[in-house]
């Protein structure tokens, strides 16, 4: 079962990772972008494990809940919404159980990747976080470790696509041949999870 304490330690991953990746996902955004979506996750992660430190909810779905709302309001451009709904949305079908199966995890991260789907009207084929978050959540049912490979197989599978949302589907087909840097950040998320696992 997974507490609270698992779910800080997601986050607290995700930090990490962000962190770590910060000048690729910047890198990846230049040519297609703002180039800043490192930028703006670092510091939406930042103030993320500072709030979980300060306020240390006792629920997975309050962590979730909380870590989404920090990232609305600390993270500019699309990136801040569209993380904070995909964690919000989860937290709040988990409930306030203080502990979930990793079963009632993968339904209710489905909630919160259909609410991202429809904030930001994105199917997968689209080249953005939808790519790599779907097939994670399929994946999810396995184990970790497959959800992890299955995000980072979807975030690599932009490369050859058409961006149809988001800033860089105004380039048209100028776009092709650049990995979605949402579907590459959205992997990290999930690489989070398994690190947070300890699998």
């Amino acid at each position: 079962m997974l507490d609270a304490d698992f779910f800080r330690r997601w986050m607290t991953a995700t930090a990490a990772l962000v962190d770590r990746e910060a000048e690729r996902l910047t890198a990846l955004d230049s040519p297609i972008g703002d180039a800043d979506h490192g930028s703006n996750l670092q510091r939406g992660f930042k103030a993320v494990t500072a709030t979980l430190e300060k306020e240390a909810p006792d629920t997975p779905g309050a962590v979730l809940v909380l870590s989404g709302r920090q990232l609305i309001s600390s993270v500019g451009g699309a990136s801040g919404p569209l993380y904070g709904t995909l964690l919000r949305r989860t937290g709040k079908a988990l409930g306030d159980a203080t502990e979930v199966s990793a079963e009632q995890l993968t339904e209710a991260l489905r909630t919160g990747v259909d609410a991202v789907r429809t904030l930001g009207g994105a199917a997968p084929g689209d080249a953005t976080m939808i790519d790599a978050l779907v097939p994670a959540v399929d994946a999810l049912g396995v184990s970790f470790a497959a959800a992890r490979a299955a995000a980072e197989e979807g975030a690599e599978a932009t490369t050859p696509l058409q961006a149809r949302k988001g800033r860089a589907s105004y380039l048209g087909e100028r776009s092709i041949g650049h990995q979605d840097p949402g579907a590459t950040s959205a992997a990290l998320l999930v690489a989070a999870l398994e690190e947070a696992a300890g699998e």
